[in-house]
C-alpha cells in the first residue's frame, strides 16, 4: 500500500474533532484519525460499484466457470 504525505490546513474545530477521534479510538496520531474519518465517510458516499470489496468480488466472479444459455426464458423457467 502506498502512503501519501500531505501538509494540510484545517480549522481549529476540525483539529479538535481529530483529537477527539484520535482519543476515542486510541489512535497513535492524527494521520490515523484522518484515515478513520475518511474511511467512515467514504462508506456513505461511494457507490457500491466503486467500493474495493465490490471490485474484488467482481474480479473473483470473472474467474468462475460460465455456461452458455441459448434461451434465457426457457433456462430459468420463465415461459
Amino acid at each position: 500500500m502506498y502512503m501519501v504525505q500531505a501538509m494540510i490546513k484545517i480549522s481549529n474545530q476540525a483539529n479538535q474533532i481529530l483529537n477527539i477521534v484520535k482519543a476515542k479510538n486510541n489512535l497513535n496520531d492524527k494521520s490515523e484519525a484522518i484515515e478513520l474519518v475518511i474511511q467512515e465517510y467514504g462508506k456513505d458516499i461511494l457507490e457500491p460499484q466503486l467500493r474495493p470489496e465490490f471490485i474484488e468480488r467482481m474480479k473473483n466472479r470473472q474467474k468462475e466457470p460460465t455456461i452458455e444459455v441459448k434461451d434465457f426464458k426457457k433456462h430459468f423457467g420463465l415461459n
